[in-house]
């Protein structure tokens, strides 16, 4: 009797989408967005917002609502090029600044031109980043083992389409798979591309099997997956953790809420 995990609401798949830099640009990204009902997570350099070509510190909030406000850096320099001190102001007076901004606790970050090395990860992880992204395609649908290394599927001009099409036909014997695009919305102002986004968010809308989530709730709701305790017959599952998950058995889609145990 094999157990299987769910995303929330028993669903089987998850989308999320990641956006750098904070240009003018994602204004027309998040109405889109918006519009089709998916979610986002928006890589800001605090640094830069105000500065001719990037949003203002006075729509943040506003702008972003229902999304997620996340660390890129105050600005946008080589991490790995940095003296310590500096890497760790970086990244810290980002969290400090967006936090401000977001009024919740900035708790994610991507890696400013996608450079990174074991410093950077040391460092976001003592000042609180708990996942940051990479530029590093997976081209597949899988969860990352290290979410400070968290490799997306692909970018939005990598044949999000016909990825698509794989991500709804996925076997019978995938778990938990999840489909990661990031970009810059400046680029598709640059390349005139914008039905790229317009498209895909169309035919990905709507789908009841699959989460729609911000990098952050993926990240956190892998965890308490990770953390569900079960006795050695598998008979019996603890949850630990804050946040209700969902899990299958014989064919029946279980809900298990914070602090409960379920008998299987």
């Amino acid at each position: 009797m094999s157990i299987r995990m769910y995303y929330p609401g028993g669903r089987e798949k998850a989308l999320t989408f990641s956006y750098d830099d904070g240009q003018i640009f994602d204004r027309t990204l998040v109405g889109i967005f918006n519009k089709y009902k998916m979610k986002a997570t928006f890589h800001l350099n605090s640094g830069t917002l105000g500065k001719e070509g990037f949003i203002t510190e006075q729509e943040v909030t506003e702008l972003f609502r229902g999304h997620e406000i996340s660390c890129h850096s105050v600005t946008h320099p080589f991490l790995n090029q940095l003296p310590q001190g500096q890497l760790i102001n970086e990244i810290w007076e980002d969290r400090r600044n967006l936090e401000r901004l977001a009024g919740y606790p900035v708790r994610g970050m991507s890696y400013p031109f996608g450079v990174y090395d074991e410093r950077s990860l040391k460092v976001s992880e003592t000042l609180g980043i708990e996942y940051s992204r990479t530029v590093n395609a997976t081209n597949s649908f899988s969860v990352p083992g290290n979410f400070l290394e968290w490799h997306p599927t692909c970018h939005h001009n990598d044949n999000i389409l016909g990825k698509l099409d794989s991500f709804k036909n996925q076997p019978p014997w995938s778990s938990l798979p999840l489909f990661y695009i990031w970009g810059h919305s400046f680029e598709f102002h640059r390349q005139n591309n914008w039905e790229i986004i317009e498209v895909f968010c169309s035919e990905a809308s709507g789908d009841p099997n699959v989460w729609y989530a911000t990098n952050i709730e993926i990240k956190d709701y892998i965890y308490a997956v990770r953390k569900l305790i079960f006795n050695v017959e598998q008979t019996q599952v603890y949850n630990p953790s804050a946040i209700t998950v969902w899990l299958g058995r014989n064919g029946n889609i279980l809900e298990l809420n914070p602090g409960q145990t379920l008998q299987l």
